[in-house]
């Protein structure tokens, strides 16, 4: 799944925010690898790569099959073990789209997902590449012009910037239009530990959350918890999901004994104060959508979501989530009245 946002109003003001491949080691043989993405709308998940003392598991695959690939090369330079497992979060397919470049190259790996996660990305299938194509006569007329949708010229660090966003954005609609959708080949729906050799690798679903079959990996002996888009840092991904059960989800999240988390996109954590900042924002949420529908007096169903919006504030945590950075809050403000809505449908569905 790709996130789509409105690219006309605010691709140049989000320059600053894109972020480069950029790898971190963990631990020895544990490596984090935060793929390109920017906040156009093409994304790409994060990958993390374990190495035992005879396989490898290698946790998302990342959105365009050709960022797959060269997580591979870089793979292979670090050693010459096989990738024998490969294990998808969630059923976005900007954490599974690379699942056929690793059964490419590895033919014998097993392709793990939670039964819910199959299920849906069997459901979605392969991406075509369309959606993130659809954009792109947006983004020519903004260089055409060389104006915002509002009228302000764009610098020339911002041309670029757009110029960057179309070419990367018709690279991937090619990457996506050769590439072969792979589904899990292995599903699970209660936790399970694989030995690599001299290294545990625990799978866990801890509860509903952004998907209803998020899964987390965790790796006790180095502390080191990969949660996929439960966490997504620095502005939480809240446009769909299960907002009363995630928050639950995170405390169980939180009570594993870890002082390293791998969102599924943005920096590695180095702590669990983010996590209980998205938790709290996720209760804070249903709380006030719980008493504003408890005033009205009638159930969610009966009343339309624009009844409830202007009764829920999450502005109070606007200063933790973007600090002084005004793109950042602006994200954050969409990513809130999202969140509002969410909220709101899984009331109406109970």
């Amino acid at each position: 799944m790709i996130r789509v946002v409105a690219i006309g109003a605010i691709l140049a003001s989000m320059a600053a925010a894109q972020s480069p491949r950029r790898v971190t080691k963990l631990a020895d043989g544990v490596f984090a690898i935060e793929h390109r993405d920017a906040q156009d709308g093409l994304v790409s998940g994060n990958t993390t790569v374990i190495i035992g003392d005879r396989q490898v598991f290698v946790v998302d695959a990342g959105f365009l099959p050709s960022d797959a690939r060269e997580d591979i090369d870089q793979i292979r330079r670090w050693t010459n073990k096989p990738v024998s497992f490969l294990l998808n979060t969630h059923w976005h397919n900007d954490h599974n789209n690379g699942n056929r470049a690793y059964m490419d190259a590895f033919p014998a790996v097993t392709v793990i997902a939670h039964v819910e996660t199959k299920r849906d990305m069997d459901l979605a299938g392969p991406s075509s590449g369309s959606r993130i194509a659809k954009p792109i006569p947006q983004i020519q007329a903004i260089i055409e012009k060389g104006t915002t949708s509002d009228g302000r010229a764009l610098t020339d660090s911002e041309k670029t910037f757009v110029r960057d966003a179309l070419s990367r954005r018709a690279q991937a609609v090619a990457d996506l239009q050769t590439a072969k959708f792979q589904s899990a080949t292995l599903t699970f729906d209660h936790d399970f530990t694989i030995d690599l050799g001299n290294r545990e690798v625990e799978v866990k679903f801890l509860g509903r959350g952004n998907t209803p079959g998020d899964a987390v990996v965790y790796l006790p002996k180095e502390r080191i918890v990969i949660a996929g888009d439960l966490i997504v840092h620095p502005i939480p991904y809240v446009y769909d999901g299960y907002p009363r059960d995630w928050a639950k989800t995170l405390d169980r999240l939180a009570m594993l004994d870890a002082a390293t988390i791998v969102p599924g996109h943005g920096q590695v954590l180095r702590d669990k104060s983010y996590v209980y900042l998205v938790r709290d924002l996720l209760t804070s949420a249903v709380a006030q959508l719980d008493e504003a529908l408890r005033k009205a007096g009638v159930p969610a169903m009966a009343r339309g979501a624009e009844d409830v919006l202007a009764s829920i504030d999450l502005s109070a945590f606007r200063q933790r989530f973007a600090g002084g950075d005004r793109a950042r809050a602006a994200e954050f403000d969409a990513a809130a009245a999202s969140l509002i809505k969410v909220a709101f449908r899984e009331a109406s569905s109970r």
